[in-house]
């Protein structure tokens, strides 16, 4: 099915587009880097349990599932999309005042739920502004998209050197004030019109195009994928609370969760000489061991002696854990989906994404409870579990010709 024609106005390139896009990439990723690591510590330093913990980490997960398709459809339906984009950061940065009033468990729950809705459309809605401008003008989107890559480095980096000076008690100030540059920023997204084509996350796509992708391989390959990625729940729940448990200061918590991301990308600079030939399958299969290593590894550092160094020696294993899901999924969309139901794929890889990491987000918190570092144990067979699915995925997968 062709794309719709474009309007006269729709084919004259904003000025500065890349730059404008590039901005608006590191703006909402700034926010996202001070989140990740450094919210649980402000949760524990509340005084909530590692249950408590889990279910407020976990519960937003389940609901953005649910939520961002729909509101990246309207906003495919909207006149522009930037004007969605400005509507939700204002949204975003009103709801984040919540965690300003008396952190109480039903309070913290309701402000983060609310974030889910009003925060998760950022990234896909900033995506679907980027990939209009390669589709229209020919913009490079990797050298757009490694801004919000340096924007997050930079941010679990000064994230970590900020509290270090005062307290986890000013990560919402931080995470408000990062919102305040990211609705700033905003203000300046490129006004393109209507999309000719759906957001990679519309449930309208995903509805008319997604029963077609059903085929035993891609299921197989996205549950799979979906596994391993979940088994990283554990990590990204408890790894910054552990880190402090065993005395390490905030600053070097920052660094070593920014040597996972310059690992991330050295994986994405360097995949097309070392990796890109190998099937689909076999990245996500090498991003399964690289798991399996990394869960295997963590409970035994700081006991064995080798210190913060050894923690920088597992994070590097990000390359293969993380980068590499995110490109074998790519890889398989790009070489077995055709275009018109790219959209519908991609929603169903982050439906499988999503719930996978919620779920398992949520049994982390009873695991750490029982068993502190050793939780990231059974984060091991989660991704050996996913590594069966994609092996039974490659014994099926299509062959050309």
């Amino acid at each position: 099915m062709p794309l719709p024609s474009l309007s006269p106005e729709q084919r004259i390139k904003p000025r500065n587009f890349e730059l404008r896009i590039s901005l608006i990439f590191a703006a909402i990723f700034v926010p996202q880097a001070i989140h990740l690591p450094y919210f649980p510590l402000w949760l524990e330093g509340n005084g909530f349990g590692a249950e408590q913990i889990a279910v407020i980490l976990s519960a937003p997960m389940f609901l953005r599932v649910l939520t961002t398709p729909f509101i990246t459809a309207m906003a495919d339906e909207a006149s522009d999309r930037a004007n969605v984009l400005i509507l939700l950061a204002a949204a975003a940065l009103l709801v984040s005042l919540g965690f300003f009033l008396t952190p109480t468990y039903l309070v913290v729950l309701t402000v983060s739920l609310g974030l889910a809705v009003a925060w998760t459309p950022h990234s896909p809605l900033s995506d679907s502004l980027a990939l209009s401008g390669v589709r229209r003008f020919g913009s490079n989107y990797p050298r757009m998209r490694i801004w919000g890559s340096i924007a997050f480095l930079s941010g679990n980096l000064g994230g970590g050197i900020i509290l270090s000076l005062t307290s986890e008690k000013s990560v919402p100030a931080i995470i408000s004030c990062a919102l305040v540059v990211t609705l700033l920023v905003s203000l300046f997204a490129p006004r393109l019109g209507r999309p000719r084509k759906a957001s990679p996350l519309s449930a309208v796509e995903i509805q008319d195009a997604g029963p077609k992708l059903l085929n035993r391989y891609f299921v197989l390959f996205v549950a799979g994928a979906g596994l391993i990625n979940g088994s990283h729940a554990f990590l990204y729940s408890f790894v910054s609370i552990y880190w402090k448990s065993i005395g390490i200061g905030d600053t070097t918590v920052g660094l070593l969760w920014a040597w996972a991301v310059v690992a991330e990308v050295f994986m994405f600079l360097s995949f097309t000489r070392v990796f890109s030939r190998l099937p689909a399958t076999v990245l996500m299969a090498l991003a399964g061991i690289g798991a399996i290593l990394r869960w295997l590894a963590f409970p035994l550092v700081w006991p064995s002696g080798i210190g913060v160094i050894g923690f920088f020696a597992v994070q590097s294993l990000h390359a293969f854990s993380t980068a590499l899901i995110l490109i074998g999924v790519q890889k398989l969309i790009v070489e077995t989906v055709p275009e018109e139901r790219t959209g519908a794929a991609q929603g169903i890889a982050f439906f499988a994404n999503g719930f996978s990491m919620a779920a398992f987000t949520l049994v982390s918190g009873p695991l750490y409870a029982a068993l502190g570092v050793h939780g990231f144990l059974p984060m091991i067979a989660v991704a050996v579990a996913g590594m069966g699915l994609v092996w039974m995925a490659h014994g099926s997968r299509p062959h050309p010709g």
